[in-house]
């Protein structure tokens, strides 16, 4: 569905390149990550893969055409949802949403339908002015999804919702992937990543460090022990660490399985954010 070769960027007037040389392709029905902090280059790669910064060198395929030589047709197939949205505030959310399925050629959604799935329902008829920023983000998610897009771009999509929504939104976006739909996603909420991306690019200073699943970066980067925490006869609790490798046969493990002292078990599999950290010396703030 995308496909990025080479892809450098310079805003007019700079004299260092936003983007450097940077490649990476994905999949129909992916969920795609570009995790960095501020100022890694994620919004602005967002930007040229959506249409809006066409001065770039390199080649960007979306949907198997070049973006600097598409037309309007593009954002009849496409969704975005900025993170920080603007709608008419004298409107009310069945107004706006009512406004901007106008703007398409196509098969539109009901708005109705839209603000049921984000809990919206009952604000149908409030003014945008009332809207607090994890409604509007809510309804800005609706409007992405008007049009039926072949492919969505999410910047920071939990940004400003308590976690019964954020949770909402993160089934929402799985729902549209069981659908076949292609999810391209700027976060630096590692959490929010690690339990819906297929796969995640570290940005930092406008350069892809690492591509790969939060699963197997895990798995690679993770200590391949397990610690676990087990009663004492004294009624305190203990701490060991043991190795996977041969942990079967390893009897001091073994025995305080047999004699029930076990409390907690963990293996230690690193946090994203630590191999973030690890891979690019930065953190995300």
């Amino acid at each position: 569905m995308i496909e990025v070769t080479n892809l450098s960027y310079s805003y007019p007037l700079q004299r260092q390149s936003t983007i450097h040389e940077i490649s990476f392709s994905i999949n129909k029905g992916e969920i795609f990550g570009f995790l960095g902090p501020s100022g890694a280059g994620k919004s602005t790669t967002q930007k040229i893969l959506i249409g809006l910064l066409k001065g770039y060198q390199g080649s960007v395929k979306v949907l198997d055409e070049e973006v600097r030589q598409l037309n309007e047709d593009y954002y009849e197939r496409i969704g975005v949802a900025f993170e920080f949205p603007h709608f008419y505030s004298k409107f009310t959310a069945y107004e706006n949403l009512t406004h901007f399925r106008r703007l398409y050629s196509g098969p539109t959604v009901d708005p109705l339908e839209l603000l049921e799935t984000v809990g919206l329902s009952a604000a149908r008829d409030t003014k945008l002015s009332a809207f607090s920023k994890g409604m509007k983000m809510r309804l800005n998610f609706c409007r992405a999804l008007l049009n039926q897009p072949d492919v969505l771009f999410l910047d920071e999509p939990t940004s400003g919702l308590d976690p019964v929504n954020a949770k909402m939104m993160k089934q929402q976006i799985l729902a549209l992937k069981e659908a076949g739909k292609t999810i391209v996603l700027t976060t630096h909420n590692m959490a929010l990543a690690e339990s819906i991306c297929d796969r995640v690019a570290f940005m930092v200073e406008g350069k892809i460090s690492l591509i790969d699943s939060p699963k197997q970066l895990k798995i690679d980067q993770g200590k391949k022990t397990v610690q676990i925490e087990y009663q004492l006869a004294n009624g305190n609790l203990g701490l060991k660490t043991f190795s996977l490798t041969g942990l079967k046969t390893n009897e001091e493990f073994l025995n305080l399985l047999e004699k029930d002292q076990l409390v907690t078990i963990h293996t230690q599999e690193a946090t994203l954010e630590d191999i973030f950290i690890d891979v690019t010396g930065r953190s995300l703030v």
